[in-house]
């Protein structure tokens, strides 16, 4: 009986899984193990021989694609791990009758190698399993987390309240949180940047958790008085239901709950960026694009990579 886990295609992004059966009476006659890198593929191949001169060889073959799936991944690492264990449980049966056959004795260093393989990749395929599972929680907590702020409600006026989710592919917002004093502050230090800003697309979400009123000044008269007001005009709505997303996103940050924080959105309403503190104003109008001109719409994937 032959078995065979894993064979990869090089320059590709499929993996196979191979099954080989031949019919086994007598004893195990060789122990092989062996795994390969190629590029972004990890493939690794364990074969069991077995010998019978008297029987005639069949075999079975099962061929899987592994295209770039995590699931799918994940059941191949589980194979791989599967596979190790049983190529390490048979070593170590070899090696128990060598140390106890003296005549065997020049057979241990060969098992002894043969074992420390299928444990390393036992270890290899334990940790990207565990690795690929972590991320793919982490993926599934990010899309909860943006399904949520998506269906958050703004007022843009007296008479006007918008779910978050309407303003995708239409602004990239920044989500200002903590005291009225913070956001007060955030908003005096975006002066210098309001046409910049609002050439990029950006409006301000200020949310105040303490329950006071930001003193928004508007020292400066005609365009840009409007400007500036346009840039902070919109307001969170069902203030309670705002607070309880932001607890959450704190708790698994590890930020505590009375800091004041701040979050940059994507075009397209993903989170692209956030900390702790007053917003980089400076920062996001060097790395944003405008929404203004030849390339408006054109760079709108160009808001920083998702967090």
């Amino acid at each position: 009986m032959a078995i065979t886990f894993g064979s990869v295609i090089p320059n590709s992004n499929t993996m196979s899984l191979t099954l080989t059966t031949q019919p086994l009476n007598n004893l195990i006659t060789n122990h092989r193990t062996n795994f390969v890198f190629c590029g972004r593929s990890v493939g690794y191949g364990h074969t069991l021989s077995f010998s019978d001169q008297r029987v005639s060889s069949s075999f079975a073959t099962v061929v899987c694609s592994a295209a770039n799936k995590p699931d799918i991944r994940m059941f191949f690492y589980i194979a791989f791990v599967a596979s190790g264990s049983l190529g390490a449980f048979i070593a170590i049966t070899q090696l128990i009758g060598a140390l106890a056959n003296s005549s065997r004795a020049t057979e241990v260093p060969e098992i002894l190698k043969g074992l420390a393989i299928d444990i390393a990749a036992v270890s290899l395929f334990a940790f990207l399993y565990f690795r690929e599972n972590k991320a793919k929680n982490a993926q599934v907590a990010r899309l909860s987390r943006e399904e949520s702020l998506s269906n958050l409600k703004l007022r843009v006026d007296e008479k006007k309240i918008i779910p978050m989710n309407s303003l995708r592919g239409i602004a990239r917002l920044v989500i200002c949180a903590g005291p009225a004093s913070f956001v007060t502050e955030s908003f005096k230090r975006s002066e210098p940047f309001t046409e910049s800003l609002l050439d990029r697309g950006v409006l301000v979400v200020p949310l105040v958790t303490d329950g006071n009123s930001p003193a928004f000044e508007f020292e400066e008269t005609g365009d840009l008085a409007t400007r500036r007001k346009r840039l902070w005009q919109l307001a969170p709505v069902y203030i309670n239901e705002w607070s309880e997303w932001l607890d959450e996103q704190k708790k698994l940050a590890g930020v505590p709950s009375d800091s004041p924080v701040y979050l940059s959105l994507r075009m397209d309403g993903r989170v692209r960026g956030s900390g702790v503190g007053y917003p980089p104003w400076n920062a996001l109008v060097a790395q944003l694009p405008s929404v203004k001109g030849m390339w408006t719409g054109l760079l709108d994937g160009m808001d920083g990579r998702v967090l």
